[in-house]
């Protein structure tokens, strides 16, 4: 359990580095969440064809309807993940970001009639709460903020899309590194015209600006995940709130040491009552 407790929260420390180098990037927003997923299909379909060969066969047409859309919902998570982070603070777009988890349980109580617990409804309210200290805290920052939080909330609805997808698939019996090869590759295509109508830089000025996105690519995308899914196949379902809760506090460190960018008291204390209605509406809908 040591071994994959470290893989768990050294995969959230992968993926809250994310933020940074979207900052860092030399590229518009989505042309790098475009890089994001491009220059990570060729590693992942590599590690698939190394680790589950028995899996690479073409999947049902039921699995395909949901691989499409999860690569779908994946494609507007990160378009609209990566605009949040240009526009407010990191701490905000990644704790914003994070609500997904109360969206999915959202979805199943409106769509599937799964009546939510007490404890869930306490949780959301307390994540509410916090969003609106942080909404709060936004106004003091730059005009733009307020855009910024209200696209990690997008965000977060997305997410939830592509979780709810994820494990449909999962269900079914799809391998980690299959499903996140195909999912990939989907977002990928998806996002290609997205950035090239956007009108933004799609190609970095420096071989630095190629690092950064190989890091986004490499690091965050597929070491993230990828350690963040094996991690989770041997540790109890209650650990994932860990990286859950791990990956904001550390993508706000980061940002704090790398980038400058300061926290506000009030932003604290809403990122406190976020990550605690995170917590307390996993533990309800467990």
């Amino acid at each position: 359990m040591n071994l994959a407790l470290a893989a768990l929260l050294a995969g959230a420390t992968c993926i809250a580095l994310s933020p940074i180098w979207v900052r860092l990037a030399d590229v518009g927003p989505t042309a790098s969440a475009f890089w994001r997923v491009a220059l990570a299909v060729p590693l992942l379909w590599l590690l698939c064809a190394a680790f589950e060969p028995q899996r690479l066969v073409a999947p049902r047409a039921r699995e395909r309807r949901w691989l499409a859309f999860a690569g779908i919902a994946f494609a507007g998570d990160l378009a609209f993940w990566h605009w949040s982070i240009q526009l407010t603070s990191v701490a905000n777009s990644t704790l914003l970001a994070n609500l997904a988890t109360l969206f999915v349980t959202l979805a199943a109580w409106l769509i599937w009639k799964q009546r939510p617990t007490i404890l869930f409804l306490a949780g959301l309210a307390a994540a509410l709460a916090g969003v609106a200290m942080l909404v709060r805290a936004s106004l003091s920052f730059s005009p733009t903020a307020l855009t910024g939080d209200a696209l990690g909330v997008i965000t977060a609805i997305f997410y939830a899309g592509y979780l709810l997808s994820v494990k449909e698939v999962r269900d079914r019996g799809a391998a980690t590194v299959r499903l996140m090869a195909v999912t990939t590759t989907v977002t990928a295509l998806l996002l290609l015209p997205v950035a090239l109508a956007s009108g933004e830089r799609l190609l970095p000025r420096s071989p630095e600006g190629w690092l950064v996105l190989a890091g986004l690519a490499w690091i965050s995308h597929s070491g993230g995940q990828g350690l963040i899914a094996w991690a989770l196949a041997h540790l109890p379902a209650a650990f994932s709130s860990v990286s859950l809760l791990f990956q904001p506090v550390m993508a706000a460190m980061f940002a704090w040491l790398l980038l400058g960018e300061p926290l506000a008291p009030l932003q604290v204390a809403g990122g406190a009552v976020v990550l605690a209605g995170i917590w307390l509406a996993r533990r309800g809908s467990a």
